[in-house]
């Protein structure tokens, strides 16, 4: 994993928190299907208790196969998980204890939802009178009263997804596992489920561990969000961190959006370095990879990093001239693309509305892009 950058991002980190200790360990885990090709290279996480922890990434980066790991349903290849200081690795799913939520609910269409939400007490021999009073109090925190005598069909997806919550957290685990339970929802819903999720993870105080490719999600309702790419966590970080300090280009292109500038290093130390671009314009940023001088590097910048300038400012340096090629209407802001010449990719800045009238596409503009606020990736 790339090095996490310079004394002079030290302000941007958010206050040091006490660390709580490790529920679940993963030291040296590996996976593979097929005895080549590792699905999951040398894992090693920490998972703290009481933490809602996210596992990002795209498609095939090895998340949720961690997640199947930790649950039981696949074993590692190699290496040993832990939980609580004891090794579960050959422990069967049944005996590990944990809630899980699939995207598709895993509901069983002939039951009742009190029925549905009391299965996991029934397996472990709860006694009649203890179910009811479980269940009940479970579909009280998801907000389902009223509702324990219907039929999964009979409800509606947000319905679903809490009846599956409410299974998940009924019989009290030390962990509720998550993958992708909110796909299947509507944008609208969604969002409002990830508060909702969230709000009930503060009251409980259960570790979550859940799995998304949506990075709005993760940043949303994570204390923690670790990024996988191609089988390994490229950072793990709270997310204020992980958005203001990605620690490779990777992770600076998967969370949120930027602008990628590329150019080579002609001067650098540890904490900074000058990139000259194509065209010869030089721009200064955080050298957050240690690249040296010669080395090819792309600068990024966030949108609402980039100071606009309708005219060009008197201090030109890390200021470059471009001109509007678009600008699009979001509601509560303007995003502007603006082309920097041919070999550069456009550059998205973000305007709030109030303010100055807006360029108009063809408008020259000066973009300033604030040292401590462009970091310098190795690539």
């Amino acid at each position: 994993m790339a090095a996490n950058g310079s004394a002079a991002e030290a302000a941007l980190a958010p206050a040091a928190q006490p660390e709580r200790e490790a529920l679940v360990r993963f030291r040296g885990v590996q996976k593979t299907y097929d005895g080549v090709q590792l699905v999951v290279r040398h894992l090693d996480l920490d998972i703290r208790a009481g933490e809602f922890l996210t596992l990002l990434g795209p498609s095939g980066s090895g998340k949720t196969t961690t997640l199947m790991m930790l649950a039981g349903f696949e074993s590692p290849t190699a290496g040993e998980i832990e939980l609580a200081g004891r090794p579960i690795t050959r422990t069967p799913p049944h005996r590990r204890h944990f809630g899980m939520v699939f995207q598709n609910y895993a509901l069983f269409p002939h039951m009742t939802v009190a029925q549905n939400v009391a299965y996991p007490l029934s397996v472990r021999k709860a006694s009649k009178q203890e179910q009811a009073e479980r269940v009940a109090r479970a579909l009280d925190m998801v907000r389902l009263q009223g509702m324990a005598d219907r039929h999964p069909a009979q409800l509606s997806g947000g319905q679903q997804q809490r009846v599956a919550l409410a299974r998940a957290l009924v019989f009290e685990p030390q962990l509720v596992l998550m993958d992708e339970p909110l796909g299947a929802l509507d944008k609208q819903l969604r969002e409002h489920m990830q508060i909702e999720l969230k709000e009930l993870h503060r009251q409980l105080g259960v570790t979550f561990v859940y799995v998304t490719h949506d990075q709005g999600e993760a940043l949303t309702m994570s204390d923690r969000v670790a990024v996988f790419n191609d089988g390994a966590i490229q950072q793990i970080d709270p997310v204020e961190r992980m958005y203001e300090t990605p620690a490779n280009r990777f992770v600076a292109g998967f969370i949120g959006d930027s602008t990628f500038l590329k150019g080579t290093v002609r001067a650098a130390d540890d904490e900074r370095c000058g990139i000259v671009l194509p065209d010869g314009r030089v721009i200064t940023g955080a050298n957050v990879n240690g690249s040296a001088v010669g080395a090819q590097v792309e600068a990024g910048i966030r949108p609402e990093r980039i100071v606009l300038h309708a005219a060009a400012p008197a201090d030109r340096s890390n200021v470059l001239q471009a001109r509007v090629s678009g600008v699009i209407y979001y509601g509560d802001h303007l995003r502007l693309l603006c082309s920097l010449g041919e070999g550069q990719p456009e550059a998205t800045v973000k305007q709030p509305l109030a303010g100055a009238p807006a360029p108009r596409p063809g408008d020259a503009v000066w973009l300033e892009l604030p040292p401590e606020q462009t970091r310098i990736y190795a690539v």
